[in-house]
């Protein structure tokens, strides 16, 4: 007999707006939270024992809330906004104040990604007031460390992934994709351009990237997700592409175990694949408007894994799957 579709273990709700992006903090000894930026400018902090909000807060003046992650202790939020600002918090002992924020001039959708680089100290990669700008800071300093900005006029940067293969590296990497459906891969610290490659018709939504094996996939506003790899000589090699029912996809993860993809849909569904082969394993159908994030948990024991989804219609879903693993 086959499996029965699965449904979320439970929902979130109240969130008052489009849940643009989430992620989990779930330390070993602390309590289990998922944070979650809604398009009216309110980060939730959902407690994942009760199964309510800790704390809303908000400092974006009302702005689409578009990313938000924590460093290591889970005591310093991040969180990027429409309003062209990142703004730093300090969550200790119960606090929630702005301590710091980064003016970007971008008022796109493309969201910030983090790369720790030494002990206490992360890069953080965000788009500029140029439309092609990326823009590379050292935290929690905010010393410039790169603009990037490419040779040919590819329209606004859609989406980027700071990655490094190991501490043994030369230096940071960064991949991009723009208006115009292609990828860049950058030396961050060279500030020079590696390797391009047309991976869509479209613009490139999104993107998620695995440093340990050096392959990725892409989403656009189109029907396919694209498979591309980074080889030996830091070329981007386009390899396959998965057909969608329908089009458009909002964001993309990978579980941090490398088994499993789950991409957020403009239909209103969330789709599992496995990693390996990108293997279509089950479609979760429960959002009744587009999804725009979707996230896995940091547990660490994987019994207790989680992914949560956030929609247009206000709800976060969470799921308990495959976590025996999967292909």
């Amino acid at each position: 007999m086959s499996r029965p579709p699965p449904t979320p273990v439970y929902t979130l709700r109240g969130a008052g707006g489009p849940l643009n992006s989430l992620h989990f903090s779930c330390s070993q000894g602390s309590t289990p939270l998922l944070f979650s930026g809604s398009g009216k400018g309110a980060i939730h902090i959902w407690n994942l024992s009760t199964r309510r909000p800790e704390k809303v807060i908000e400092g974006h003046t009302g702005h689409s809330v578009i990313w938000v992650n924590t460093l290591e202790s889970g005591q310093c939020l991040i969180s990027q906004g429409r309003d062209m600002q990142i703004c730093l918090w300090d969550l200790a002992e119960g606090r929630s104040d702005v301590v710091d924020s980064i003016w970007t001039g971008s008022v796109g959708f493309c969201q910030c990604s983090m790369l720790k680089s030494d002990p206490g100290k992360w890069l953080l990669a965000f788009p500029g007031d140029q439309t092609e700008e990326i823009k590379i800071i050292e935290l929690p300093s905010k010393t410039p460390v790169s603009t990037l900005i490419p040779d040919s006029k590819l329209g606004m940067v859609m989406c980027i992934k700071l990655w490094q293969v190991s501490e043994l590296w030369d230096g940071p990497l960064l991949l991009a994709g723009y208006e115009d459906g292609s990828m860049l891969l950058w030396d961050v610290t060279q500030r020079s351009q590696l390797s391009q490659t047309k991976a869509h018709a479209e613009p490139v939504m999104c993107l998620t990237f695995d440093p340990a094996r050096l392959k990725g996939v892409s989403g656009s506003s189109d029907s396919k997700l694209s498979r591309w790899r980074v080889d030996s000589q830091n070329d981007l090699q386009l390899q396959d592409s998965v057909t969608l029912v329908n089009p458009g996809v909002s964001q993309m993860c990978l579980r941090d175990d490398g088994k499993l993809m789950a991409s957020a849909g403009w239909d209103h569904r969330v789709r599992l694949f496995g990693w390996k082969t990108l293997r279509p394993l089950a479609v979760l159908q429960y959002h009744t408007d587009m999804v725009l994030s979707v996230a896995f948990s940091n547990h660490q024991d994987p019994r207790q894994r989680l992914l949560a989804a956030g929609s247009k219609d206000q709800r976060v879903s969470l799921w308990s799957l495959y976590n025996e693993g999967t292909d």
